[in-house]
C-alpha cells in the first residue's frame, strides 16, 4: 500500500470515529484504479481514481444517514487525489506515434503504471523572477557545418559523453546546467580539466535558482555559475569530487539493476553544505569552485549553432508532451498527449536525418531512456518551445 492509499485509509478511519459508526459495518474499503472495480460496487470516481466501499447498513435511519457522510467524505478526497493515481495510456500513445507519419519511433520507456504524478516531478523548469534577465548573444555570421557532434569534436572531454541521472527530483535545470557547464571548462582547458561539476551544490545552494527538487530556472543557473561557481562532483555513489550528487539513481525504465523510481520515497532537496561531502576528496571546498565569466542567452538558432561550434554544450529548455515520454529513435516533434511541464537538457549539437534538421541532445534519465540516453529533436521550427531558451556561458 502506498503513501496516498495510507492516507485515505487514515481520513476513512477518522470519518468513521467522527459518525460514531462501527467499523464492522463496512466489510470492504478498497482503493485503486478503475481497472480494479467490479461492476455493482458502489464507488465514486472522475475516471482516473477510484475509491470503493463494500458496507451493508443497519436498519436505522440515523446510521444510513451517517453512512452517507461517510461516502461522500471519502468520494471527495478520492477526488481530491485523482491527479495523483492517473496513468498515462502509453500503448495508445506508441500505437498513435508509430501509425502515425512522424519521424520517429515510440516504445516503452517506463515501468508500465508509473503515476503521472512522477512524471510531472521530472519536469523541473520554473521561471523565477529573480535578477536581470541575461544578455542574448546572436550570430556573427560564420559558416556553420551540416553536422556537428561535441562528442568527436573534444574527446579529451570525457562528461560531454557522460548521461546522467537526475533520479526522482525535478532536478534537470541543475543536472543540464552543471553538465553543460562541465563541458565547456573541460574545453576550454584544452581538455586538462577532465572533472564533472556539481549538480548537487547547484541543486541544493542556488536559492535565486528556484526550489531544488520543485524546480528552478537554467537562466539563474548560468548566473550563479558566474557569481558563485561550483565546486567538482560526480554521480551518486561515483566517489568523484567535492560533493557528489546525493540523490539515489533508479530506473525510470522498463528493466534495469537499479530500484524503480515510482517505488522510492520522494526525496526532499538535499541541505545546501559549504564543505566538501566526500570526505576522501582532498582539495579545499574554498579552492575547488569553478566559475565562468559570462552568462547569456542565444539569440537564435544559428546563433546557438555557433556557440556549441566554438564553446561547446549549451543547456535548453522546453515543453514535455506525454508522447516525449516513449521516445525511442528518429527526430522527435510532437504527435499526441499532453503538456506535463518544463524540462531542461543538454544540447551537444545538430545534423539532419532523412531530411529532417534536428538538435543532438543529451537528455538526464540515464542511458536506459530513448537513444541510449539521447535524442533528437526538430531543429528551426521551435519544436515544442525548444528554441526560445537557450543559454550558456563563457569560461
Amino acid at each position: 500500500m502506498d503513501l496516498t492509499q495510507n492516507r485515505i485509509f487514515g481520513v476513512a478511519a477518522l470519518v468513521f470515529s467522527q459518525c460514531e459508526l462501527n467499523p464492522l459495518q463496512v466489510s470492504t474499503l478498497s482503493v485503486g484504479t478503475r481497472a480494479q472495480v467490479f461492476p455493482g460496487d458502489k464507488s465514486f470516481s472522475d475516471d482516473r481514481y477510484v475509491i470503493t466501499v463494500f458496507y451493508r447498513f443497519s436498519t436505522s435511519s440515523p446510521q444510513r444517514n451517517k453512512m452517507k457522510v461517510l461516502l461522500v467524505g471519502l468520494a471527495t478526497l478520492a477526488l481530491a487525489h485523482a491527479g495523483s493515481y492517473s496513468i498515462l495510456d502509453v500503448e495508445n500513445i506508441i500505437n498513435t506515434v508509430n501509425n502515425a507519419d512522424a519521424s520517429w519511433t515510440a516504445g516503452h520507456n517506463f515501468h508500465p503504471g508509473t503515476p503521472l504524478h512522477y512524471f510531472k516531478r521530472l519536469m523541473g523548469v520554473k521561471k523565477v523572477a529573480n535578477g536581470p534577465a541575461l544578455p542574448q548573444v546572436s550570430y556573427s555570421g560564420i559558416d556553420l557545418p551540416e553536422t556537428f557532434d561535441a562528442r568527436k569534436q573534444w574527446p579529451k572531454c570525457p562528461t560531454i559523453s557522460h548521461v546522467l541521472d537526475q533520479g526522482d527530483c525535478g532536478s534537470c535545470w541543475a543536472v543540464g546546467g552543471a553538465s553543460a557547464f562541465a563541458d565547456r571548462y573541460c574545453i576550454a582547458s584544452n581538455g586538462t580539466f577532465k572533472a564533472p561539476l556539481s549538480a548537487e551544490q547547484l541543486l541544493s545552494c542556488c536559492s535565486a535558482c528556484g526550489s531544488g527538487c520543485d524546480g528552478g530556472e537554467p537562466d539563474q543557473a548560468w548566473q550563479y555559475f558566474v557569481s558563485t561557481g561550483l565546486v567538482t562532483g560526480g554521480d551518486y555513489h561515483s566517489g568523484r569530487g567535492c560533493q557528489p550528487y546525493a540523490l539515489e539513481s533508479c530506473e525510470h525504465h522498463v528493466k534495469g539493476p537499479l530500484p524503480n523510481c515510482s517505488k522510492l520515497p520522494t526525496p526532499d532537496t538535499p541541505s545546501c553544505e559549504s564543505k566538501c561531502t566526500n570526505k576522501k576528496y582532498k582539495i579545499p571546498f574554498k579552492k575547488d569552485h569553478k566559475k565562468a565569466k559570462t552568462a547569456y542567452t542565444l539569440s537564435s538558432v544559428k546563433a546557438a549553432q555557433e556557440d556549441i561550434l566554438k564553446y561547446g554544450s549549451i543547456e535548453a529548455a522546453f515543453t514535455v508532451y506525454a508522447d516525449f515520454l516513449a521516445y525511442k529513435s528518429g527526430v522527435y516533434h510532437h504527435v499526441t498527449g499532453d503538456e506535463l511541464g518544463g524540462h531542461a537538457v543538454r544540447v551537444l549539437g545538430w545534423g539532419t536525418e532523412n531530411g529532417t534538421p534536428y538538435w543532438l541532445v543529451a537528455n538526464s534519465w540515464n542511458k536506459a531512456w530513448g537513444d541510449k540516453g539521447l535524442f533528437k529533436i526538430r531543429r528551426g521550427t521551435d519544436e515544442c518551445g525548444f528554441e526560445d531558451d537557450l543559454v550558456a556561458g563563457r569560461i
